[in-house]
């Protein structure tokens, strides 16, 4: 009976150390978020003269990606986030608003800011919201106080070329913002 249980506890043992814990899920929010080519057919209203410049900045993309704001605004408008993974406003409103950043793809670019949060917290958010667009890290909250951002969620908008249009502290419904985004982008609207 020992002889036919040792081999038992032997494959046993060597099947259990052999398995391998399932890979983690590449990380939401990455390079691979980052625009396409911009639409041929995409025109802009141009920004008012008086707008101030936005504050621009440097960060890391949830993969590690570095990312400067200005290489993007340069060529499209931008839509910046502010959120964390904790708020429940935020989370309430980020469906509509990745709905509004997919029909916008490429022709504004969509970008979280995730403050104060731990880096899989946020990548759960991201996943649990379907979230499609770039998302820059900014844990101690930088990039938040440029903007003078107190509380998620606030949405800043961007011209192309780096002004400043509005701010909503507190943020804003997506029918809202697609309103605005109608009146910026003049031509190939989703």
């Amino acid at each position: 009976m020992r002889r036919a249980l040792l081999p038992m506890v032997l494959a046993a043992a060597l099947l259990g150390g052999c398995s391998t814990p399932a890979p983690a899920p590449p990380p939401v929010g990455g390079a691979a978020a980052l625009p396409g080519p911009i639409p041929a057919d995409l025109a802009l209203r141009p920004a008012p003269s008086t707008a101030p410049a936005a504050p621009a900045f440097t960060g890391a993309l949830t993969d590690g990606t570095p990312f400067a704001v200005a290489d993007v605004w340069a060529q499209r408008p931008v839509v910046l986030t502010f959120f964390t993974s904790w708020c429940t406003t935020c989370a309430s409103s980020q469906a509509a608003l990745s709905e509004l950043a997919r029909s916008y793809r490429d022709r504004v670019v969509f970008v979280g800011v995730a403050g104060a949060d731990q880096a899989d917290e946020v990548q759960d958010y991201l996943r649990a919201h379907r979230v499609e667009y770039p998302v820059v890290l900014d844990d101690q909250q930088t990039i938040w106080r440029s903007y003078a951002v107190r509380e998620p969620p606030a949405v800043v908008l961007v011209a192309k070329g780096g002004a400043l249009l509005r701010g909503w502290p507190g943020g804003l419904d997506a029918p809202a913002l697609d309103q605005r985004l109608r009146e910026l982008v003049l031509a190939g609207q989703p």
